[in-house]
């Protein structure tokens, strides 16, 4: 049994997907208090949070069964991903399910900035009648700046356009290709500042992004502009908005989101020319239903290490390339464990080649299966695994490389790991068989054909005569079954390898009597 610890709102048809899973015990205490969380977090397989929870450093140390934190929504500034990553815990979002609502909330808080819509509909409510104070401005023929241009950033200038509006885009991880497709031209932040005449921000959080609108940015801006912010608060610095609206610098803000929420009692809402709503991005009942559905989903998938999908500290697969990729993700992680028993010494370095259109756009889940494969023999496989291999790799100072050749030779997908330690290197290969049967092709010096499951015994020996029957003899007396019996050689009378598949494993002390043998140079046993 799982249990999914969900101390914020969740929509119900999220809560029933969840429920209808007979392997959860889901527990919903909204507002959850952070001294209770954090005294209750360890019970916990997994965690779901909206925008109002904030899980630190210490939530995530408390949590000592937590292998899944699901952020309902786009954002997670509020989850300490590193720590997370440290801990081995999957960090994953929703970023696709309210793209369609906070991008129509965007264009909401235009329009009525541009129109002054609060400001006259609280007007009337007091009996007023005055036109004149809320004389607005078109969107047609303005210039609408996008600071981030990502899946809101892209519909949002769509929409914009529509309004006749010619749009801007800021985004450094934006090709051209794109923005020409969208008909939107890109430039640097400085001159799309000084040339719009509204800007709306889409960027995620960073510390680069942080305070992305301070004082001296808003300088630059085309006098009268107006600003909406429906993604991050803290890309905006509020003093220094603050002051350009009193000064007459800016024309107006339209502000969803706050760095601390809820804000308090803060200067800008005493502004006339200000529209603040609270953090409204998401809400709607479409967008809640899709974000807790998915976030369900794919809470379900991770714990039953069926699938993870938006993962915002894991390797990207694309779902619909999953059925490709999934075999030679078990080979990379058995190759890494094979690995990883043959090293002795003190590991440095990891040197990783892909070979073939299959592995060719999957290197870094691939990279991290090898890594993952390659240390859980020596830390554990409960304290390595898919989120944090790397992390552990690079704290360890093991340097981990990778090369891509397209062009694969005797096999159509190959991939190629060679370790090397202070006390010398080792090389194994695989490849999957008709793309589903992963196979080992090389170990070191030696070309075999061996499945990589179940028990197996790898023994290095002279290639003499006799070795193969005394191995079986000494296994057979043990009452250890053969399944398969691999053998590679690099040249008659050398030396030879043998990948031994049992049916189960083979007791020390028979292990012993294999390492006796004169001709075994070395002999291991490897569960895979």
């Amino acid at each position: 049994m799982f249990k999914v610890l969900i101390p914020d709102d969740l929509s119900q048809a999220g809560l029933d997907v969840l429920n209808a899973d007979t392997g959860m015990i889901v527990d919903v205490v909204k507002k959850m208090p952070r001294a209770e969380l954090l005294e209750k977090i360890g019970d916990y397989d997994a965690l779901i949070v909206r925008s109002e929870t904030k899980v630190d450093a210490e939530v995530i140390a408390a949590g000592h069964k937590l292998r899944v934190i699901g952020r309902a929504g786009i954002g997670v500034d509020t989850i300490d991903v590193d720590a997370a990553t440290r801990r081995g815990v999957i960090v994953m979002n929703t970023p696709q399910a309210n793209t369609t609502a906070t991008c129509e909330h965007t264009l909401a808080m235009m329009l009525a900035l541009a129109r002054n819509i609060p400001q006259a509909d609280a007007s009337m409510r007091r009996l007023e009648w005055t036109r004149s104070k809320f004389m607005g401005v078109q969107l047609a023929g303005k210039t609408l700046g996008v600071i981030g241009f990502g899946r809101i950033g892209t519909q949002v200038a769509r929409r914009a356009q529509a309004f006749g509006m010619e749009v801007l885009a800021f985004d450094p991880f934006v090709s051209e290709e794109h923005a020409r497709a969208s008909k939107v031209q890109l430039m640097s932040l400085e001159d799309l500042l000084a040339q719009s005449d509204f800007v709306t921000l889409h960027s995620s959080l960073t510390q680069g992004s942080r305070g992305l609108l301070d004082e001296e940015r808003i300088a630059m801006m085309k006098p009268g502009a107006r600003v909406i912010n429906v993604a991050r608060g803290a890309l905006i610095d509020l003093d220094a908005l603050h002051k350009a609206l009193t000064s007459g610098k800016l024309g107006g803000a339209a502000i969803d989101v706050f760095e601390e929420e809820p804000p308090g009692d803060i200067p800008l809402f005493k502004l006339p020319n200000v529209i603040i709503t609270p953090h409204l991005g998401a809400s709607t009942v479409e967008a809640q239903r899709d974000v807790s559905i998915q976030m369900a989903e794919q809470v379900l998938d991770a714990l039953h290490d069926r699938d993870v999908r938006n993962a915002v500290n894991f390797p990207p697969i694309d779902p619909n390339a999953l059925p490709v990729v999934k075999p030679y993700l078990q080979l990379s992680e058995k190759l890494g464990t094979i690995l990883a028993h043959l090293i002795e010494g003190r590991l440095q370095r990891v040197e990783v080649e892909y070979r073939g259109g299959d592995v060719a756009p999957h290197v870094k889940p691939l990279t991290v299966a090898l890594l993952r494969g390659l240390l859980a023999p020596v830390l554990g496989r409960d304290a390595v695994n898919y989120v944090n291999a790397p992390l552990i790799a690079n704290e360890r100072g093991i340097l981990v490389t990778q090369a891509l050749n397209l062009t694969a030779n005797e096999y159509t997908n190959l991939v190629s790991m060679r370790a090397t330690t202070d006390q010398g290197e080792h090389v194994i290969a695989g490849t999957c068989f008709d793309g589903a049967e992963p196979r080992i092709v090389q170990i070191d010096s030696f070309r075999i054909d061996a499945v990589p499951e179940g028990v197996a015994v790898l023994i290095s020996s002279r290639d003499v005569p006799g070795v193969v029957g005394r191995v079986g003899t000494i296994l057979g007396a043990n009452y250890v079954n053969i399944a398969e019996y691999r053998l590679g050689r690099t040249k008659a009378g050398d030396r030879a390898m043998s990948f031994v598949n049992l049916d189960n494993a083979v007791p020390e002390y028979a292990m012993k009597a294999l390492r006796d043998l004169p001709e075994v140079v070395w002999a291991k046993q490897i569960a895979l």
